[in-house]
């Protein structure tokens, strides 16, 4: 049995979750979200707990029951608390803001970098942090990831300096420049 599929979902107040055949539609403070699954995994909602059960061992059927469980899992999470991935800035002159609910950064190009947020996914730029923290927010996990990914794709992060955006949680390893090396 999948560790991970076997484990129960528990269903935070305040969300709602409909099951339509392989379709579900999780409600939540912060919006809604709805996921078609394969229709080999019977989804159930008892007693406030989504389970996931599979039909046979195949392999298939028990890559689908971890993976069906997790992205159910995420969609209800992503309603009640919402994700967020965080990016830094590092570098002389380069720093991000928000306009108008646009991310506008400054990256050493001859222009401005204009990043439009699709639906559901917000920028902020802390004061305090001076142009240098961006927070991505949202409440679909896998568009907060890509966009995230799509903003440190400008200028990721160069292994001499360390200059350009990682992840708030990543670590560029360093290397020696010409003087460095002997």
């Amino acid at each position: 049995m999948s560790r991970i599929g076997k484990k129960i979902i528990a269903i935070p107040a305040k969300v709602e979750v409909n099951i339509n055949r392989n379709e579900v539609q999780v409600k939540g403070p912060r919006g809604e979200l709805t996921s078609t699954f394969n229709p080999d995994m019977t989804i159930s909602v008892e007693d406030g707990q989504v389970k996931v059960a599979r039909p046979t061992d195949l392999s298939h059927h028990r890559a689908l029951h971890g993976l069906t469980r997790a992205l159910l899992a995420n969609m209800i999470h992503g309603v009640s608390t919402g994700f967020r991935r965080t990016l830094q800035i590092e570098g002389v002159g380069y720093r991000a803001e928000v306009k108008g609910g646009d991310l506008v950064m400054k990256l050493g190009y001859s222009h401005d970098v204009i990043v439009n947020p699709p639906a559901g996914i917000k920028f902020e730029v802390p004061q305090e942090s001076r142009g240098t923290v961006i927070h991505i927010d949202g409440i679909d996990k896998q568009l907060v990831g890509q966009i995230a990914a799509n903003v440190r794709g400008w200028r990721p992060p160069e292994p001499y300096l360390g200059k350009g955006i990682r992840y708030s949680n990543e670590v560029i390893r360093r290397k020696a420049g010409k003087a460095g090396k002997k």
